[in-house]
């Protein structure tokens, strides 16, 4: 597998379309929402704050990420950290191992967009067992704080460089 992770920006028009295309498993929804939603965040109000990522397959889009700063940087993160939202992995293209691609590319292309930060921060469904164990083995710590989300309580996870 030859995955790389890129920032939305550096990809071609065929590209845009095809990350357009990418469909979350309905189940999965819930917790990373669906493409359309993690577009309109990036593209709707362009800024310093929001960065999206795709990870090419061959230079096919297979997966997709936001990361966020301030000034739209979550209440709960550290103002010194980038935060991850909207990991979406196609289910056409899941079990390949690309969500764990995206997750070891990540703290390079972060700190190529954002040299200033000092780590990762992320919210995940305390009920997510599977995307809380994927994101500790990529050394992301729990921060034993739950908080009340939009679909029930979150874990909060971060990652120190």
């Amino acid at each position: 597998m030859t995955a790389r992770l890129v920032p939305y920006e550096s990809l071609n028009a065929l590209q845009r379309q095809q990350v357009e295309a990418i469909e979350v498993h309905p189940e999965q929804i819930r917790f990373s929402g669906d493409i359309h939603g993690a577009l309109h965040t990036l593209l709707s109000k362009p800024g310093p704050g929001v960065k999206g990522f795709a990870l090419l397959a061959d230079a096919i889009p297979v997966a997709f990420l936001l990361l966020k700063r301030p000034p739209v940087l979550p209440a709960w993160a550290d103002e010194h950290s980038a935060t991850l939202h909207a990991l979406q992995v196609d289910q056409r293209a899941q079990g390949k191992g690309y969500g764990k691609a995206c997750l070891q590319d990540l703290p390079e292309v972060a700190r190529q967009a954002w040299p200033e930060i000092r780590g990762l921060e992320l919210s995940v469904d305390a009920d997510n067992a599977a995307a809380i164990a994927l994101y500790a083995k990529y050394g992301f710590v729990d921060s034993g704080e739950a908080y009340k989300g939009r679909i029930g309580y979150e874990r909060r996870m971060g990652l120190m460089f």
